[in-house]
């Protein structure tokens, strides 16, 4: 015989519970099944991380910029991934590092996730060299996109579409582009995806 105080609780109640309960296993029993018939691919134990990546490339332009540096540097009670001694320029990828250094004076760069090295050089205090040549600009302002993006004219719709997601990652200027590089990149996209449209209609 069940208490009184059940016969008390409404039904709609009961079965909302019973329903949300039933809802529950059924999600739990799809995220199982998914779980076994797709599984993670496993990650290599050779496999360079995120960071690891951003480490090397920031490590590599330092010294292509003939920059000395310290890593994993203690400074004002934070250990900074790069300390440019000469500088007194931190380098972090710690957000909260970042806003602490910033207020105890030291000048500090923040590499937000996958920002490319060259971008540090717009970051940092002082003048750094520029490396490599730009390409003088064609004539032809489809050869102009397809270069930018560094297709063939050849190209199909699917491929500049890929290079441009490509470029974005490094063009957008929250990863460290700037404004104009990112429009003169949706640019080149539009004109490139243009003319590889009109290429396979005709």
């Amino acid at each position: 015989m069940l208490p009184d105080w059940v016969s008390l609780i409404p039904a709609w109640l009961v079965f909302g519970i019973a329903g949300g309960l039933l809802a529950s296993v059924v999600v739990a029993g799809v995220f199982v099944v998914g779980g076994r018939l797709f599984p993670d691919e496993p990650v290599s134990r050779g496999a360079i991380d995120g960071a690891a990546r951003r480490r090397m490339e920031i490590r590599n332009y330092l010294r292509q910029i003939n920059e000395p540096f310290a890593e994993d540097h203690p400074i004002h009670g934070e250990t900074v991934e790069f300390y440019l001694p000469s500088r007194d320029v931190a380098v972090t990828f710690d957000a909260q590092a970042y806003f602490r250094l910033e207020c105890a004076g030291t000048y500090t760069v923040l590499c937000e996730h996958e920002m490319p090295a060259r971008a540090l050089g717009r970051r940092l205090p002082f003048e750094v060299p520029e490396f490599g040549h730009a390409r003088p600009k064609p004539d032809d302002p489809v050869t102009a996109a397809f270069d930018h993006l560094d297709l063939p004219r050849t190209a199909s719709p699917a491929e500049v579409k890929v290079a441009y997601r490509d470029k974005v990652k490094t063009a957008h200027p929250d990863h460290g582009g700037s404004q104009a590089e990112f429009q003169r990149l949706q640019e080149a996209y539009a004109t490139a995806k243009e003319h590889a449209e009109r290429a396979i209609a005709s």
